[in-house]
């Protein structure tokens, strides 16, 4: 019997059999039509916020350095005059020491790199575990707080000084091209480490066995790994490359300090100079992006017409290789020293400076206490932004998360559409594109008189601020969870519908309890990233209420250097109990089966 179709959305009432307890064909159909009708909608928001917070900023703000005259900063409608501005000058210095300590930075940091990956994952060298702990807390910390842990200690008046510790030579490192250079290493070399450690993985030992049986020498094997791990080494650079000519803290930081000037304080300067140079500024961030494209192709030719291919399915894991004490000895110095420079020196600098009082002024007295950590719990100048960024912390990680989840179920179909392979295009975009970039893009378009016609007010408010932080998450937190979302079957939410459940029982039966976890970590890592962003923080935050690392910044340049360092140790010490709270509260509420997934026996 032929029966007409409800109207879409509708559960109408139909006899129709039921087999075996579960609704009909025709049911899950109607259903099936109202969760179309629902997705659409849900599908157009979507859409209309990855336009708004990340297509429409940065394109117009890019667009306005060939035609200052289309968005009213200038008379011409097409010029490459503001490149010409931006290669002349003050600016061409920053952008040649910009290129000079990326590629620095990104060479030592996968030499480094490499060194470590050898030893944590090839050898039985003490102190890796202690590594692997710290790994992450060096990837999640902002090269500012690095740069100013470093500063504490060696400035004039710093920790060193007050211990009568002779510095002078230190000093003089510290604040030039090589302290701006080590600290963008020490921030790459977990980027290194992490993307050579996982080749080195996959990587048998049975090509240095080879090499051996074959007369070869310990170096020969060692040029045969080196070879084969070429990709990830090129990665490792690139990647680092990208990252150190991006970063906002050091430039705002110690390269001021320094007088070397740098790409990114370049273009912060270009958008808060008066007359404003936003096509100057727009035309910095095309030679940035143009750099990372460079070191890409660079990427491409060293690799091109080359197989590495070298994981197959007689691939055994690589025994980890026993050393002799002399070798442990020699293994854990270097893995120390890594932890010294890297993690325990700018640590002390901070944590000691937070209890000196009067560090910052020669007529003060200078004595150890927690008098600076009253003063931040109880002045509201030095508390608020610390609650300011908490409570936009959660709100952003939250928005952000949810968004990133819907972008990696887009990214993670088995069929990519036209609409994500834009998706995708938009966020590997976003990532190249540097924090301060962001920044200047929404203080451009959102201030433009087209959005006071659209009714649009959010210049300068706290919800602008919360935006432009969401646009710069959500890239992130969408590549974390893509590999998640990837290991669900279709068949999986297929049978659940098929059984009568509709899209919202499916979803949280079938697809929660298995992203549950990575979507914990994915919020808790863009919280962290919100609590101590910098660049647009600086640029984009409401008069009146500066928010964390605006805080910071201001007692630092206030010489309140106790209050502004106690302030550092008291956000990376709420960061660590927020990261640890929620996870507790995963492990006591969350259903034990959800807590079984991805565990090994």
């Amino acid at each position: 019997m032929a029966l007409l179709s409800p109207p879409l959305g509708v559960d109408t009432p139909i006899e129709d059999p039921v087999v075996d307890g579960a609704p009909s064909t025709l049911l899950v159909r109607v259903r099936a039509g109202a969760d179309r009708h629902g997705g659409g909608v849900a599908r157009t928001v979507f859409w209309l916020l990855v336009v708004g917070i990340l297509v429409t900023p940065i394109l117009i703000f890019l667009l306005v350095a060939f035609s200052p005259a289309l968005f009213g900063q200038g008379d011409e409608w097409f010029t490459l005059s503001s490149f010409a501005t931006a290669l002349s000058g003050s600016f061409l210095v920053a952008l040649q020491n910009t290129a000079l300590v990326g590629v620095v930075a990104a060479m030592v940091s996968a030499a480094v790199g490499f060194g470590l990956a050898w030893l944590v994952e090839r050898t039985d060298a003490p102190g890796r575990r202690a590594w692997r702990a710290c790994l992450f807390a060096l990837l999640l910390a902002p090269s500012y707080l690095i740069a100013l842990g470093w500063q504490r200690l060696f400035e004039v008046g710093g920790i060193l000084d007050l211990l009568h510790i002779p510095i002078e030579p230190g000093r003089s490192l510290l604040y030039g091209p090589v302290g701006i250079i080590g600290i963008l290493t020490v921030k790459g070399i977990p980027f290194a480490y992490l993307v050579i450690a996982n080749a080195l993985r996959g990587l048998g030992d049975e090509h240095e066995h080879a090499v051996r049986v074959h007369g070869g020498t310990r170096w020969d094997s060692a040029r045969v790994i080196v070879t084969l791990l070429t990709p990830a080494v090129w990665s490792a650079i690139a990647i680092v490359f990208a990252e150190a000519i991006s970063d906002y803290g050091v430039a705002a930081t110690l390269s001021a300090a320094s007088h070397f000037p740098l790409a990114t304080f370049a273009l912060y300067d270009a958008v808060q100079s008066f007359p404003v140079q936003f096509p100057v500024a727009s035309a910095i961030s095309w030679i940035l992006l143009a750099l990372v494209v460079a070191a890409l192709f660079a990427q491409s030719r060293a690799l091109k017409g080359r197989s590495f291919r070298v994981f197959g399915g007689r691939t055994r894991p690589a025994a980890r290789r026993r050393l002799t004490p002399a070798g442990k000895l020699g293994a854990g110095a270097v893995i120390g020293v890594a932890l010294i420079l890297m993690v325990s020196v700018p640590a002390f600098g901070a944590a000691s400076a937070s209890l000196m009082t009067g560090l910052g002024s020669p007529l003060s007295p200078h004595s150890w206490s927690l008098d600076n950590y009253t003063r931040v719990l109880a002045s509201p100048q030095l508390r608020d932004p610390l609650s300011y960024s908490f409570t936009l912390g959660v709100i952003v990680a939250s928005i952000a998360t949810v968004l990133a989840v819907a972008c990696a179920r887009m990214l993670s179909q088995a069929r990519a559409g036209a609409a994500t392979r834009i998706l995708d295009f938009v966020l590997l975009a976003a990532v190249a594109l540097p924090g301060i970039v962001f920044a200047a893009g929404y203080i451009f378009t959102y201030n433009l008189p087209i959005m006071n016609t659209l009714g649009i007010h959010i210049y300068g408010t706290t919800t602008l601020l919360a935006l432009a932080y969401v646009a710069t998450t959500l890239p992130t937190g969408s590549r974390s969870l893509v590999g998640s979302m990837s290991q669900l079957q279709q068949s999986m939410a297929e049978a659940s519908r098929a059984h009568g459940g509709g899209a919202l029982r499916t979803w949280f039966t079938v697809v929660v309890p298995v992203i549950a976890r990575p979507v914990l970590s994915a919020w808790q890592l863009l919280f962290v990233a919100t609590l101590l962003e910098l660049p647009i923080s600086q640029l984009l935050y409401p008069p009146g209420s500066p928010p964390l690392a605006v805080g910071i910044e201001k007692a630092l340049s206030n010489y309140d250097f106790g209050g502004g360092t106690a302030m550092q140790v008291i956000a990376i010490l709420t960061a660590l109990a927020v990261v640890g709270a929620t996870s507790l509260l995963y492990t006591l509420l969350a259903p034990r089966g959800w807590k079984q997934i991805g565990r090994t026996s």
